[in-house]
C-alpha cells in the first residue's frame, strides 16, 4: 500500500492546511460524541460508543499516515506544542550503552576522552510486562582539536517517538490477533500504571501499516508464485459515517500451502480489503496469477477461469449442506451422501504428506471409483426426492460442483476441498464477534496488511509477537533488495 503522505497529500500548502483542519474538526466532533456517550455506557448507547471508538481509532490512524507532526516545521510557539509525559517511575529500566567504534579523533587522530552522555528512554514490551529501555549515547571530545563525537542512537521504529518495537508489535498483535480494539488496550494498560491514550496507539497503527506494507507485498508475490492456491472471503461490518450506519466490507484471503503434498515451499497467506463483493475484486487481486484456484461457488470467480486459471471446487461445501439436512431431519439419503463423502476423505488422510505422483496414483486406484459412484448415485436418486425441498437443492448443488472437482483426481498437487482458505478467515470471524466491525475502509486496508503478516507467521509455526518485534526493529534500516530476509520462514531459519 502506498504511503498516504506521498500519494494523497496536496502540493499546495493552503490545501494541506485545509486538509489537516478538516480532519481535526471531524476528530474533535467524534471525541465530543464519545464524551457524551461515556456518561451512558449501557444498552444501545454502549454499542454506539463501541462504534464511535472504532471509527476514531481508524481516523486517527489515517491522520498519522497523512501527516507526521514530528516532520512539521517548528513555527508554532513551543508552549503550544504537546509535551510527552515522562515514563512511569515504577517500571523496570534496562540500560543499553552506545559507544563510538573508534577511540581516536576522526579529525586529527589524537585520543578522545569521554565528556558527557545523552539518555533517551523508550517504552517497550516484553511478553507479560512493560519495561523502559534506557539508551545512553556517550559523547567524546578531542583534547587536541576540540572535535566532539557522539555514539549514534539505534534507529527507532517511530523517529522521535517513545514506543519500542516490542510494544508496537504487542499493540498490533492484540488488535489483529487477539481482537482487542485500541481503547480496550488503553484501559488495560492504565490498570498497570501505564498511560497510553487510544489516539496515540491509533497513530502507531497507521504508521506501522505503512512501514510493514513491503513485507505484505512480498508475501503476496510468494503466494501468487504457487501452482495451486486457495481463496475465500468473509464479510466484515464497516462503519459508514456518511450514511450514519454500517456497510458490509470484505476481507479476501489467498493462501499458498503445499505441505499436504510434501513441498518444502513455505506456506503463506495474503489478504485484501474491499468495500463490496463485486466480481471485479478477485479479478483485480488475481490478475497476475496463473495456476489452479481452489474456491467456493461464488459467481464472481467465473470470469477468472480460462486458460490461465483452472477452477478446483470444494467438497467441504457439498458435505456441509448434507450435514445440515441430516442434523435437522435425520434424512437417510443425506446420511448416505455423508458416508460416501467420508470414504473419499479417508483416502485423503493416507495421501497427506506424500509427493504428488504418489497422491495421484492413490486417487486413481481408490478415489476415482468412489467419486464416480457418488456422482452417479446422486443423479439416480435425485428424481425420487421432492424437487423444491432442501435435499434436492443440496443434491443439485453437489452434482454441479463435483463436475468442477475432477482435477484433484488427476493432479497430486490439488486438494479435495478448500478448507485451507476457510481456516485462514476463521480468526477474522472471531474478531468480528469481539469488536464487531472496522472503523472505516482505511482501517480495513490496514487490517489486511497486518493479517497478512500475522497469519503467515502462524502458518510457518513462528510466534507472531517475537517475529513482528524483530521486523519492526529492523525494517527501516534493511535494504529493500534484501527484504526477503525478514519474511517469517527466513527469519525462523536464522534463529
Amino acid at each position: 500500500m502506498q504511503s498516504l503522505s506521498r500519494a494523497e497529500l496536496p502540493d499546495d500548502v493552503d490545501a494541506l492546511k485545509g486538509m489537516v483542519i478538516s480532519q481535526s474538526f471531524e476528530l474533535e466532533k467524534l471525541r465530543s460524541q464519545i464524551a457524551g456517550l461515556r456518561r451512558h455506557q449501557f444498552g444501545v448507547k454502549s454499542e454506539a460508543l463501541d462504534q464511535l471508538e472504532m471509527l476514531l481509532d481508524d481516523m486517527e490512524a489515517r491522520q498519522a499516515q497523512v501527516i507526521d507532526p514530528d516532520t512539521l516545521p517548528e513555527t508554532a510557539d513551543p508552549k503550544d506544542q504537546p509535551k510527552r509525559k515522562a515514563l512511569p517511575d515504577h517500571l523496570p529500566r534496562e540500560e543499553e550503552r552506545h559507544m563510538l567504534d573508534h577511540a581516536d579523533c576522526a579529525s586529527c587522530g589524537a585520543p578522545m576522552r569521554k565528556m558527557a552522555e545523552e539518555t533517551r528512554e523508550i517504552l517497550d514490551y516484553v511478553p507479560g510486562s512493560f519495561v523502559v529501555k534506557r539508551h545512553i549515547c556517550e559523547k567524546y571530545a578531542c583534547r587536541d582539536c576540540g572535535t566532539i563525537a557522539e555514539a549514534p542512537l539505534p534507529s527507532m521504529p517511530i523517529e522521535k517517538g517513545a514506543p519500542g518495537a516490542g510494544l508496537l508489535a504487542h499493540v498490533l498483535i492484540s488488535k489483529y490477533c487477539d481482537h482487542l480494539p485500541l481503547y480496550r488496550q488503553s484501559e488495560m494498560y492504565a490498570r498497570e500504571g501505564v498511560d497510553i491514550p487510544r489516539s496515540t496507539m491509533a497513530g502507531w497503527v497507521g504508521k506501522m501499516s505503512t512501514l510493514l506494507a513491503p513485507i505484505a507485498e512480498r508475501i503476496e508475490a510468494h503466494v501468487l508464485e504457487g501452482e495451486a492456491i486457495h481463496t475465500d472471503d468473509t464479510p466484515i461490518p464497516v462503519l459508514d459515517p456518511g450514511r450514519g450506519k454500517t456497510k458490509t466490507g470484505r476481507l479476501w484471503a489467498h493462501v499458498r500451502d503445499e505441505r499436504p503434498h510434501g513441498s518444502p515451499s513455505p506456506p503463506a497467506a495474503f489478504y485484501k480489503y474491499s468495500g463490496d463483493r463485486k466480481g471485479a475484486r478477485p479479478r483485480e487481486y488475481l490478475k497476475d496469477y496463473s495456476g489452479f484456484l481452489h474456491a467456493d461457488g461464488y459467481a464472481g470467480y467465473e470470469k477468472l477461469y480460462g486458460d490461465k486459471i483452472k477452477e478446483v471446487a470444494c467438497m467441504a461445501h457439498v458435505r456441509r449442506k448434507f450435514f445440515d439436512i441430516h442434523k435437522a431431519t435425520n434424512s437417510p439419503i443425506a446420511e448416505e451422501a455423508l458416508k460416501r463423502i467420508a470414504a473419499l476423505y479417508e483416502i485423503e488422510k493416507r495421501a497427506r504428506g506424500r509427493p504428488p505422483d504418489e497422491r495421484r496414483t492413490l486417487r486413481q486406484e481408490e478415489s476415482r471409483a468412489k467419486f464416480e459412484a457418488l456422482f452417479s448415485w446422486l443423479q439416480i436418486t435425485l428424481p425420487s426426492v421432492p424437487g423444491r425441498g432442501e435435499l434436492a437443492k443440496a443434491m443439485r448443488y453437489a452434482i454441479t460442483r463435483m463436475k468442477r472437482m475432477t482435477a484433484y483426481l488427476d493432479d497430486g498437487r490439488l486438494e479435495l476441498d478448500n478448507n485451507i482458505a476457510e481456516r485462514s478467515v476463521r480468526g477474522i470471524a472471531v474478531g468480528k464477534k469481539n469488536y464487531l466491525f472496522a472503523g472505516s475502509d482505511a482501517g480495513g486496508m490496514s487490517a489486511a496488511i497486518i493479517y497478512s503478516l500475522v497469519e503467515t507467521a502462524k502458518l510457518n509455526g513462528v510466534e507472531p509477537q517475537e517475529w513482528l518485534s524483530h521486523v519492526i526493529q529492523n525494517i527501516a534500516d534493511h535494504p529493500m533488495k534484501k527484504i526477503d530476509e525478514l519474511l517469517p520462514w527466513n527469519w525462523a531459519a536464522d534463529q
